[in-house]
């Protein structure tokens, strides 16, 4: 299940827990980046581009910013259901 927290320009979705342990276990979070993050190219829909997943310390999972574009082009809103596919990007 995903978790939206809405925000005007952008939403942030928090991936699943088996999915951020499965990208802490990989090494693929390390480095990190700035605040911890770690760059991803995401799917959506149609919609593909590159981002950065961020880590949440309240669930233990990482937090995908997906801004309001690309919910628009999917025709996304807060609460609906929608297949996402996130690959590590090598740094």
């Amino acid at each position: 299940m995903w978790d939206a927290r809405q925000a005007d320009s952008w939403t942030f979705v928090s991936l699943p827990a088996e999915a951020s342990a499965e990208i802490r276990d990989s090494g693929g979070a390390t480095p990190r980046r700035g605040f911890g993050s770690v760059r991803v190219r995401v799917t959506v829909g149609d919609s593909t581009w590159a981002t950065s997943i961020f880590p949440d310390t309240a669930t233990g999972s990482y937090s995908l910013p997906i801004k309001k574009a690309v919910r628009r082009t999917e025709a996304l809103e807060a609460g609906d259901v929608a297949t996402v596919t996130v690959e590590l990007v090598d740094s």
